[in-house]
């Protein structure tokens, strides 16, 4: 079983991200007007964002893209950091922006996810030969705590109005709780990255196999909360 998953590691995660993809784009009609259609959009970007970091695949064996293998883009340590690591921070940030009603919250939501991408521009440029090779820990360990700040100020309005009474047909309820596990599985992980630059393998293989679980998990959340949720009435827009 563990061989499958691993030998599969790819093709399983890519699947879960694009049916949850499609699964937003079947039911856009049913969204349209709410605010959940910009995450839709979102789930396509990664989809799409997955695909384009398996560039490196033709590099090696003398690929089609094999004039790139003595350059920095030989690997796609850049291009998670940008689409992933910033990128989904920044979409976070905003998506729970326009839900959040609490002005206090987001105005701290909006400060810090400013001072994050600031920061994290910053920290490239004086760390850019590292940006090719490398994960930067503390770029993921702050976009760990800006998703826990948006998914716990979201738990906290949700207790003080009457969302709390239909809860688990919110669809903000599900992206909230899934991405808070998620980055609270996953960011541990970037602390251990010296095993994977080593060549560690019972660790590689087991971090891919939390990875993969936790991408399982999420993705399929996604898909379940866009069937069986209903649309966010007092967040409805306006055609």
């Amino acid at each position: 079983m563990d061989d499958f998953l691993i030998k599969n590691y790819i093709h399983i995660t890519h699947f879960v991200e694009i049916l949850a993809a499609v699964t937003g784009i079947l039911l856009f009609k049913k969204y349209k007007y709410t605010y959940t259609k910009y995450f839709i959009y979102f789930l396509v970007f990664i989809a799409f964002a997955e695909i384009v970091s398996m560039y490196t695949y033709l590099v090696e064996n003398n690929g089609i893209l094999g004039f790139l293998k003595d350059t920095v883009f030989r690997r796609n340590y850049w291009w998670g950091t940008l689409f992933w690591s910033i990128g989904g921070i920044m979409f976070y940030s905003f998506y729970f922006l326009k839900i959040l009603k609490t002005k206090r919250f987001r105005i701290i939501l909006k400060i810090s996810r400013y001072a994050f991408l600031c920061f994290c521009l910053i920290y490239i440029a004086l760390n850019f030969s590292d940006f090719f090779i490398r994960p930067f820990q503390i770029i993921s360990v702050l976009g760990a705590l800006i998703i826990f700040m948006c998914a716990i100020f979201y738990f906290l309005e949700i207790l003080e109005s009457d969302t709390v009474l239909y809860f688990y047909k919110s669809i903000n309820f599900y992206i909230a709780a899934t991405i808070f596990l998620w980055w609270l599985i996953i960011t541990p992980l970037v602390f251990f990255h010296i095993y994977f630059r080593n060549v560690d393998w019972d660790f590689i293989h087991l971090k891919w196999k939390i990875f993969l679980f936790s991408n399982i998990f999420m993705y399929l959340t996604f898909t379940f909360a866009f069937i069986w949720c209903s649309p966010e009435k007092e967040h409805n827009l306006k055609e």
